[in-house]
């Protein structure tokens, strides 16, 4: 969607404070002997208190609150009844739909200990985001994010997973445009302002950028096995540095 008045500003910075609140306590129950779902029951707790409820289970009926994929899953994981080990990747990805507007955003976080290895995997996701909001305004194409994204994943030694991108987002969950992490040379379309987006990079430590769906039909893992890491926020675009709506 695009920002035009401030009714919808508001709708989206609502929605965005219930997502920085849901990540926030996910954040800190993600510990040894905890369930992912238990971390899905949680996260219902806190979009009740808000009175905000699951968007992908509005929109495409998926069975969960939140999405957490563990490990080599990346993205719309199904929380398990599996308890969570010393060394898990845990990629927390929160989507409510609050009065008609929708906000996303995601974080990888592991369970101490953590290895050097995957702590460079989820700081380079994040950097990755942090990239392209450098260099993303009002009235620079679209493929700024993509170029940015992919130099800084390159520069760190980790592989992009080309197959999942970020969206527009604001009133359902995935709307126009579509947002590679990659550098298309056609996607030259100026950004406008007020202009919202879900950025979202998704890094892997395997070799491979190719994913693949489980037999659940939602989970979406690294091909390899290699492990996963996802950092997203919903942004709005602006003359300047874009404002991150789900900080």
């Amino acid at each position: 969607m695009t920002i035009s008045d401030e009714q919808d500003f508001e709708g989206m910075t609502r929605a965005g404070r219930v997502v920085a609140d849901t990540l926030r306590i996910l954040r800190e129950a993600v510990a040894p002997g905890v369930t992912p779902a238990d971390l899905d029951a949680l996260a219902g707790e806190v979009f009740a208190r808000h009175g905000a409820s699951s968007a992908p289970r509005a929109v495409y009926g998926a069975p969960v609150n939140v999405f957490v994929s563990v490990n080599d899953d990346v993205v719309h994981g199904l929380p398990t009844t599996r308890p969570l080990r010393a060394g898990d990747v845990v990629s927390l990805d929160v989507t409510p739909l609050v009065d008609g507007f929708v906000a996303d955003a995601a974080l990888t976080v592991a369970v101490p200990p953590v290895s050097p290895g995957v702590r460079q995997l989820i700081e380079c996701a994040e950097a990755a985001f942090d990239a392209a909001m450098k260099v993303v305004r009002s009235g620079r194409p679209l493929n700024v994010i993509g170029r940015a994204v992919e130099a800084e994943v390159a520069r760190r030694g980790f592989s992009l997973l080309r197959e999942l991108q970020g969206h527009g987002v604001g009133r359902t969950i995935h709307e126009a445009p579509d947002v590679p992490n990659f550098y298309v040379a056609s996607l030259k379309k100026p950004l406008r302002e007020g202009l919202v987006l879900a950025v979202e990079p998704m890094v892997s430590s395997g070799r491979s950028w190719r994913t693949r769906t489980k037999a659940d039909g939602w989970t979406i893992s690294t091909r390899d096995g290699g492990l996963a890491a996802h950092f997203e926020h919903t942004v709005m675009i602006t003359k300047g540095r874009p404002l991150i709506l789900t900080a």
